[in-house]
């Protein structure tokens, strides 16, 4: 038996890719959510152009300061939570080979990308207008300082709380553009807002030991599994209505989007049944994040067709 773990564990050296410093950077700045959360970035932009009569040609400049800025500022909110991390990261599974963690990145340069890369970002998006900018410093400050030194560690809400920046690129697109901020903008806005919760409760749910071991109050390690279902559910209800208040983006859309909320729903509903939580929560992680790039992909097709 001895032998078969020192076998398991070789194996384990050899495949697993060796750390470069660019993998150290792109693991710094979290990477995969810089992509992800450009795409509602986009997405603010490009209806914003659409239904303001803006050509993206003639507004290129625009979109570069802005997706540019915004990527910036991501980048360095997360080298900020990265650095505030360090004390728990090395209790997770999922975190716990962080540069951050493991000391290829020390803590002096961790600051130096998070503070240059947030002012970097913010002086791009002011350069839009003082609307994109505003919305862009309270999304840094309420991930930093809100949810990463404050409520994640203190309160089962911390997800709701965090949802608040996570809620912000689509904003941040859209007032680039449009610093009026219509209906239609705080349409996206709500959506990235009501997404989350059931996203990361459900990756919550499977790394809920990680979180208990690690301290961090969330909703599955505080009440449980059947209260977690149960908030979930509640959250993706909300989003029924959203499609019906984006009506300018065509009838295909709201039908799109109210089939996309309907399966996550039933999807949802059908966790009271299944025996297994942790396939269940699965299932609903892989759909939120097929949902978020279909729905954000759809208004982008639909605004021109």
């Amino acid at each position: 038996m001895g032998k078969d773990m020192d076998n398991s564990r070789l194996i384990s050296e050899v495949e697993a890719p060796p750390s470069t410093a660019w993998s150290d950077f792109m693991a710094l700045i979290k990477i995969g959510i810089v992509n992800s959360n450009l795409i509602p970035v986009f997405a603010g932009l490009w209806l914003a152009l659409i239904y303001n009569g803006q050509h993206f040609l003639q507004s290129l400049e625009t979109v570069i300061f802005t997706l540019l800025g915004s990527a910036f500022i991501m980048a360095g909110s997360c080298a900020f939570n990265n650095y505030i991390d360090r004390d728990i990261d090395p209790i997770m599974e999922r975190t716990k080979s962080r540069p951050t963690v493991t000391g290829r990145i020390s803590g002096a340069k961790v600051l130096t990308v998070g503070f240059t890369f947030v002012i970097l970002g913010l002086i791009l998006i002011f350069l839009t207008n003082a609307t994109a900018g505003f919305i862009g410093v309270i999304g840094v400050l309420s991930y930093v300082v809100l949810y990463s030194m404050w409520a994640k560690r203190k309160l089962v809400s911390n997800t709701v709380i965090g949802s608040l920046s996570g809620a912000a690129p689509p904003l941040i697109g859209w007032a680039a553009i449009d610093p009026s901020l219509p209906m239609m903008a705080w349409m996206l806005f709500l959506l990235m807002f009501i997404w989350q919760p059931p996203h990361f409760y459900a990756l919550a749910m499977r790394r809920t030991e990680e979180y208990r071991a690690a301290g961090i109050p969330m909703l599955p390690v505080v009440k449980g599994f059947a209260a977690t279902k149960r908030s979930m559910v509640m959250w993706v209800s909300l989003l029924l209505p959203i499609p019906f208040f984006m009506t300018a983006l065509g009838i295909p859309f709201v039908v799109l989007a109210t089939i996309l909320n309907v399966g996550w729903l039933l999807l949802g509903i059908a966790g009271y049944k299944m025996k297994n939580d942790i396939k269940w929560a699965t299932l609903m992680f892989v759909y939120s994040l097929n949902y978020l790039t279909i729905i954000f992909t759809a208004m982008v097709i639909f605004a021109v067709i």
